[in-house]
């Protein structure tokens, strides 16, 4: 297909560079910072554009790889234009795009992308569209740059979104929390690493629910105790150990 790419961040580079590999073409990047979209375009063998631009007339789908609240931005761009457009959002209805063109939908990539990786991780892509003639279109698409397509409504996709908070996002912050520890204490941060690699290896054989270990579960008090005396000189890390501990209490009990 004839694709081009509203955005040049993160989505918008890890996409760019798998349709080329899939052996589509990107024929237009646009973007408000013409030259960031210069830049993108020319790794993608495309034009560039911003979007006091006209839309490539060859296009055959249009894929609005921006932030959820500057997805509108590109709308007046997009008016002149009869072809797909998708959007790449996991928390945004499809329908934000009912007044942009006659054909829709969102094509929304659930993984966490950074436009320097040499390798990209594999990338289920979740679909869904205003009609069954897009979705099919969108569904070829997708299953020639993904091993992993599935539909998903605006509802099933919000839902997924919120839980890939909590397994990336919040658990990021955990690990970050962790190492703040470990630079104020002069304790190295790399001993944890085999751990946090083991508990996710640990996922690919059986349900989180079961592999759940630690003091909180155990209900040794004693040990939360300790840790909570360790933490009286991080209060926020405190806080969120208090949390999780009644979490995983609550949760076992």
């Amino acid at each position: 297909m004839k694709v081009s790419i509203i955005g040049y961040g993160n989505v918008a580079t890890i996409l760019g560079r798998k349709i080329i590999a899939s052996g589509h073409e990107v024929v237009q990047v646009v973007g408000r910072d013409i030259e960031k979209a210069k830049s993108l375009a020319e790794k993608l063998f495309a034009k560039a554009s911003n979007f006091t631009d006209l839309p490539d007339s060859n296009t055959e789908l249009f894929i609005i790889a921006l932030s959820d609240s500057g997805i509108q931005e590109c709308f007046s761009f997009l008016k002149s234009s009869t072809a797909l457009v998708v959007h790449t959002a996991g928390s945004v209805s499809k329908d934000v795009l009912q007044n942009v063109s006659a054909h829709y939908g969102v094509l929304y990539p659930l993984q966490s992308l950074r436009k320097e990786m040499d390798q990209i991780p594999a990338i289920p892509i979740l679909i869904d569209a205003n009609s069954e003639k897009a979705i099919q279109t969108i569904k070829l698409f997708a299953e020639s740059i993904s091993n992993q397509v599935c539909f998903s409504n605006d509802e099933e996709r919000l839902k997924l979104h919120v839980a890939a908070v909590f397994v990336n996002n919040f658990t990021n912050h955990l690990y970050h929390l962790a190492e703040i520890i470990c630079k104020k204490e002069k304790i190295d941060f790399e001993l944890l690493k085999p751990l946090m690699q083991e508990t996710l290896s640990r996922l690919n054989a059986a349900s989180p629910e079961f592999l759940q270990t630690g003091p909180a579960i155990r209900k040794d008090m004693s040990t939360v105790e300790k840790h909570l005396n360790i933490l009286n000189e991080f209060p926020q890390h405190k806080t969120v150990y208090q949390t999780l501990t009644d979490s995983i209490m609550l949760h076992y009990s």
